[in-house]
């Protein structure tokens, strides 16, 4: 009996802990194919180059699986080596803690068909290895399934982002423009203060 008695404490507790902290990735299963055009291990240029992303239900799922899809959300995420010793980054399995994928790239209404989308990455996207994972949601908004375009472990078909830098060429050639007339301008002082001490002294 009390065997029994301690199964259902552990249960209504788990319970009350999945209605308390919400959907885990953990429960998701990988309902979607997802595929993108940036091969693996390619650098992309943000601000300048963009990613062709394409989405489709699994074909190992039965038909219907998609029926309660409402909404797909499309985001870059963070590999495992872009997340180490960042704990902004981190993989969390309940997924409103989670940031691994902070950059969203689309988010429309779920469609059975034509689901591509081409996406020019962001300039504020920072440096980083990443792949892309989708997430479509039911009518209460909930996560019910997802895709991404590597494997469980996040350790293949990884391409990277070369941020923006934040300067500009025209930036770069005025600078040296102003060191160089710094420089010439220092020289021609030395020289003229040169030219007058001597005049002194001859005087």
């Amino acid at each position: 009996m009390a065997i029994n008695g301690f199964l259902f404490a552990s249960i209504l507790i788990s319970c009350l802990a999945a209605t308390c902290y919400g959907i885990t990735f953990s429960s998701l299963q990988r309902t979607l194919d997802v595929t993108a055009s940036p091969q693996s291990g390619q650098v992309l240029k943000a601000g300048e180059d963009n990613i062709t992303v394409t989405w489709s239900v699994n074909t190992s799922f039965p038909a219907g699986t998609d029926s309660s899809y409402k909404t797909v959300k499309v985001k870059l995420c963070y590999a495992p080596i872009s997340q180490k010793d960042r704990g902004w980054r981190k993989t969390v399995d309940i997924m409103k803690k989670d940031k691994t994928c902070q950059h969203l790239i689309v988010s429309r209404p779920y469609t059975s068909s034509n689901n591509t989308i081409t996406y020019t990455v962001k300039r504020d996207v920072p440096t980083a290895t990443y792949f892309i994972r989708a997430y479509v949601f039911n009518a209460a908004a909930e996560e019910v399934g997802y895709g991404q375009t590597t494997d469980a472990h996040k350790t293949t078909n990884l391409f990277s982002v070369d941020a923006v830098s934040g300067r500009h060429v025209s930036l770069d050639i005025a600078s040296v423009c102003f060191s160089a007339f710094s420089i010439v301008s220092l020289f021609g002082f030395f020289f003229l203060e040169k030219r007058k001490s001597k005049a002194l002294a001859a005087k």
